[in-house]
């Protein structure tokens, strides 16, 4: 439980506090077509959750979804904490079988945690098939996430930072060498955002757009079911 209340600040230290900044821009581009049904999905500590409730209106209802109950119980004490608990459903469940109805959400958003879905992941296929799934025609499905720049020298030294700062400031401070050295490894190695285009539209999405921050280090995408 302690690597997971210190979750958030190794975030705050390795993105030196962006990664609020990004949160706050994917949130905006989730609620953009003003959804009734918002899901985030892989929700950790609830970061974007939380962030779609103080900026959106009642008339949303969001519902946050992780398989890991020591983030959710942390999740869950944030939002009461902001007394934001009436507004937000706090949801135990695995993203290979959704709990929810086909076409049950206007929009899904996730922060950070799709390169966990997809990099070498055997699952990958079917996590994406069940967001398909539950996404109503139309409905968006909006990541922030680590990306490649397109320069060369950029994307060494990103590669480098990863590698031999975040991994060890994640170890240092967390004590788990695994998942720090994991996190700089498949941030390194994740899609280029064409790459993920390319994957996007293969498994079933009508759209898909990307738009670069910090460099082309981080992106913002949007895929249309």
């Amino acid at each position: 439980m302690a690597v997971q209340r210190r979750y958030d600040l190794i975030n705050r230290l390795f993105t030196w506090g962006l990664d609020e900044r990004w949160r706050r821009q994917a949130a905006r581009e989730c609620l953009k077509e003003r959804p009734e049904q918002l899901l985030d999905l892989c929700c950790g500590t609830a970061g974007l959750a939380l962030r779609l409730v103080g900026m959106s209106s009642g008339s949303t209802m969001i519902v946050g979804i992780d398989f890991s109950l020591p983030m959710l119980e942390i999740a869950r004490e944030k939002a009461k904490h902001a007394s934001m608990s009436e507004r937000v459903a706090l949801v135990h469940g695995d993203t290979a079988a959704l709990p929810f109805p086909d076409g049950h959400f206007d929009c899904i958003g996730i922060s950070f945690a799709f390169r966990n879905l997809t990099y070498k992941n055997p699952l990958a296929l079917r996590y994406l098939n069940e967001v398909l799934r539950v996404l109503r025609p139309g409905g968006r499905f909006v990541l922030v996430e680590s990306s490649q720049p397109t320069s060369r020298l950029i994307r060494k030294l990103f590669h480098l930072y990863m590698r031999w700062y975040v991994s060890r400031l994640g170890h240092l401070l967390s004590g788990n060498r695994g998942a720090y050295r994991y996190l700089a490894e498949s941030a390194s190695r994740f899609y280029t955002a064409e790459e993920l285009r390319n994957l996007m539209l293969e498994v079933g999405f009508s759209k898909f757009s990307s738009r670069r921050l910090a460099l082309g280090t981080v992106a913002i995408h949007v895929a249309t079911k």
